[in-house]
């Protein structure tokens, strides 16, 4: 079996262009990848169309092979453009023998996994409206939601700005009750001493955790938060190579990170800094904001994998017609998703129905504009 061809197809999803890596083979098996990036889906796109020829003409079964010959070709490092077409490879692989993915890796050591809620806050910033959402969440059976409250502040806030952030944690947590967890996004925005700040009054809110307060590729940055705040820190979601989550994890400072199955180079890469936070006696927490394309992936990833410690999906608050582009992704059902069973990743992607949904310049969200947090990126232009 060889790859014959390797193409992209970018679905315009309002608030992130999602970019998927269609892999094809001589004897007809097709792999699906995801790539999707933010606001660099045509540098990613185009990443994708300068290296295919390197993969064309090797067998899809020999995910490693392909995945070191392009990371020795982007002069060692990890691109989402190799990410993608690594998961097509497992996918044709997975397909060619009938099996999961899951099981290519040794076999699954959970049914399922607990789910947090992400992009259920797509309202009107106010205590009432988060509130709302919150409670319709709940209902849904998820027991466990992240947010971020901080709208558009970057480096430091002002006293109001923290007024109203305290007032839209304060009523989500008065919604949720007290056996719900809430996770505080804070998205890379803060300085150093006032993530420490910050840090300290959220314990009042019994918080799980507070993620990437700081830049989360300054190492020292993140270790001095940690070590300064009484809550949980976790970062990881930006962090591409192996040695950045051994180096961080090297300073016992948290129990959980957040690794980007796309930015640290695929499915292997994944389960590689799953073992590096095994040895430092901490858990996992897949970053994944990205399609339900990318949900499926990280369940291959959650299902072998001891140290989990729950997973991200935005897959309940995303545009209907998802499913007309996307079959076979699994639902979350009483804030859990279930092991994937088909063969390869087990999503089918409808080209046709994805052409309905073209390339947006606008499909993405500007995170220090006010009303990002709404994702009506028409407004945010």
């Amino acid at each position: 079996m060889k790859i014959a061809d390797v193409r992209t197809i970018v679905v315009g999803n309002p608030w992130k262009n999602w970019i998927y890596v269609v892999v094809e083979t001589d004897e007809g098996l097709v792999g699906i990848g995801e790539a999707t990036g933010g606001s660099e889906t045509q540098p990613t796109v185009a990443a994708i169309e300068e290296v295919k020829h390197l993969v064309i003409g090797m067998d899809p079964r020999n995910v490693h092979e392909i995945f070191h010959k392009l990371y020795l070709t982007a002069f060692i490092k990890v691109t989402k453009a190799i990410s993608g077409i690594e998961m097509a490879c497992w996918d044709i692989l997975g397909k060619s023998l009938g099996v999961p993915v899951h099981t290519l890796l040794g076999g699954k050591v959970r049914d399922n996994v607990r789910v947090y809620a992400n992009g259920w806050y797509s309202g009107e910033r106010t205590p009432e409206g988060f509130a709302e959402k919150a409670s319709e969440v709940v209902a849904k059976g998820y027991t466990a939601l992240k947010f971020d409250p901080f709208g558009d502040a970057h480096m430091q806030m002002s006293r109001k700005e923290t007024a109203e952030a305290k007032a839209l944690i304060g009523a989500v947590r008065d919604a949720v009750g007290d056996d719900v967890d809430i996770l505080i996004e804070a998205h890379d925005r803060f300085s150093t001493y006032a993530a420490i700040e910050i840090g300290n009054w959220l314990k009042d809110y019994d918080v799980t955790w507070f993620e990437t307060p700081v830049l989360s590729t300054d190492i020292s940055a993140l270790v001095e938060v940690a070590r300064r705040i009484p809550v949980r820190m976790i970062a990881g979601e930006r962090m591409h190579a192996i040695h950045e989550f051994g180096e961080f994890l090297s300073h016992n400072v948290t129990d959980v990170i957040n690794p980007e199955p796309l930015g640290v180079g695929g499915i292997w890469r994944s389960l590689q800094i799953a073992g590096i936070a095994e040895a430092h006696h901490a858990e996992i927490a897949l970053h994944n904001a990205e399609s339900p394309f990318k949900t499926m992936v990280a369940l291959h990833i959650d299902a072998v994998t001891p140290n989990v410690f729950i997973q991200e999906c935005f897959d309940d608050f995303l545009e209907p017609w998802v499913s007309d582009v996307l079959t076979g992704f699994h639902r979350v059902e009483d804030g859990y998703l279930k092991m994937p069973t088909e063969p390869g990743i087990g999503v089918t992607l409808n080209e046709e129905e994805a052409k309905k949904h073209p390339y947006g310049k606008s499909n993405f969200l500007r995170m220090f504009r006010p009303g990002w947090e709404k994702r009506d990126t028409a407004k945010q232009e």
